[in-house]
């Protein structure tokens, strides 16, 4: 019944999938399910090769496994692949868990087979042993450690060249079948700790929730199918909330604060915006925030910059030297950029000697509030040039300099709290410039 069903889904889950023009490469742990999947796809007249990792976590035991999958592959006639790893030392020089790490180095060491081995992207495909029972119990993991919808379609039966042809069968399907075709396994001790997550939720938390709803499996089962095709809808609308919302500017996102504010809903349609850019779910609370913070404010990943610029919000890289627009802190005081380099120099008006070149701004430092924003100019800014007491429109500025199209697009201004305080290499504003009150004085030199 089990190897009718298995043919049945390979046929619905992966059509284009056949013996003519798939070789797999079976993940064999020794454990029952593992091995009723070699023997359903050697009956199925597969190709295929079997990979075993020893991850020397249990001794005597690890090698015993490791045996058994030696003697299955002398049994079903197919080669094996046996890597021993340093699970324990990969983990503490890594500082991940031990199951993160065997997971790591396992999927890691299937790849290589896979590119050594398997030159045909239709044969280049990885088969676990994953069934129905370990996809509720990674559904409900990812409930409670809160993963979004995303998490909620649990195991997918293909992602990229990994499939799991187990899927649609209960454990207990795989035990009957184990028994029925006489197969002999191995077991693993540390299935029985509890110490691991997912063997809590197989030895306590399902079967207590079972005793109230008997059919709390299949319930989840269906559940999975449903929050698949809720995830399909969900990533719809995203697409859609996203092209109104996101601007491309170069390398840099623009997105509009009043017309996010407006969107619904707008705690997942943030989140969705800025997941991609190496921010963690609690930042999503810390971006609303920018939408009523003061110019130039931010919030930071390991990789990006979310800064509030007027009206809008700009995802920015943080190497500066890609950046558009970059916020100077007042411990920074070598800033890269497109068009060269920024160096900030704070002198007391005693060391200080005016400077007749538009290469460096001399500014009274009294009047400088950090951080100021590093970047491009824009039709509509204005300034007070040196020398002059009415504003004047950079556009009009550049025609007074007689800069050319060329020129006036690589000018960069350096802005504080939405004032142009220096349009660079060219002329500070008047109203930070350097008077006989100053005490010290802001050096920024440019160059490129």
């Amino acid at each position: 019944m089990l190897f009718e069903r298995f043919q049945q889904n390979w046929k619905e889950q992966f059509t284009h999938l056949s013996t003519s023009n798939c070789q797999l490469l079976l993940a064999v742990s020794g454990g029952i399910d593992s091995v009723v999947l070699t023997d359903l796809v050697a009956k199925a007249d597969f190709s295929f090769a079997i990979a075993h990792c020893n991850f020397q976590l249990r001794g005597e035991e690890s090698e015993r496994d490791e045996a058994f999958v030696k003697s299955l592959g002398e049994q079903y006639s197919t080669p094996v692949f046996i890597k021993h790893f340093d699970t324990k030392e990969y983990a503490a020089s890594n500082k991940i868990s031990i199951q993160e790490a065997a997971r790591n180095l396992r999927y890691d060491w299937f790849k290589e087979i896979l590119n050594a081995n398997y030159k045909s992207e239709t044969s280049n495909l990885l088969a676990t042993a994953h069934h129905a029972n370990d996809n509720i119990e990674t559904l409900l993991i990812n409930f409670f450690r809160g993963t979004g919808i995303s998490g909620l379609h649990g195991i997918l039966p293909k992602q990229n060249n990994i499939i799991r042809p187990l899927l649609f069968a209960k454990r207990e399907e795989i035990e009957n079948y184990a028994k029925e075709n006489n197969l002999t396994w191995v077991e693993d001790s540390s299935n029985a700790s509890e110490k691991y997550t997912r063997n809590l939720f197989r030895l306590q938390i399902i079967p207590t929730i079972k005793e109230a709803y008997p059919n709390a499996e299949d319930n989840l089962l269906h559940n999975i199918e449903r929050f698949n095709e809720v995830e399909i809808l969900y990533k719809q609308a995203i697409e859609f909330h996203k092209k109104k919302l996101i601007g491309q500017k170069g390398n840099e996102i623009h997105i509009p604060i009043l017309k996010l504010q407006k969107a619904e809903p707008l705690h997942s349609i943030v989140w969705e915006i800025i997941k991609d850019f190496g921010f963690a779910a609690p930042q999503v609370e810390e971006v609303k925030k920018l939408f009523i913070a003061d110019n130039g404010s931010y919030v930071a990943s390991s990789t990006y910059r979310i800064i509030k610029n007027r009206n809008w919000l700009i995802i920015a890289p943080l190497q500066t030297e890609a950046a558009q627009n970059i916020l100077i802190e007042k411990a920074e005081k070598r800033i890269v950029f497109e068009n060269g380099v920024l160096e900030l120099e704070l002198l007391s008006t005693a060391n200080y000697k005016p400077q007749t070149t538009n290469a460096i701004a001399s500014l009274d430092a009294a009047e400088i509030k950090f951080p100021l924003l590093l970047r491009k100019w824009k039709q509509g800014d204005y300034f007070y040039p040196l020398g002059m007491q009415k504003k004047k429109k950079l556009g009009k500025f550049f025609i007074d300099q007689k800069l050319s199209k060329t020129e006036k697009e690589k000018v960069w201004v350096l802005e504080m709290n939405k004032k142009i305080i220096w349009v660079i290499g060219h002329r500070i504003n008047d109203r930070f410039k350097v008077t006989a009150a100053t005490k010290n004085v802001m050096k920024i030199s440019f160059s490129n």
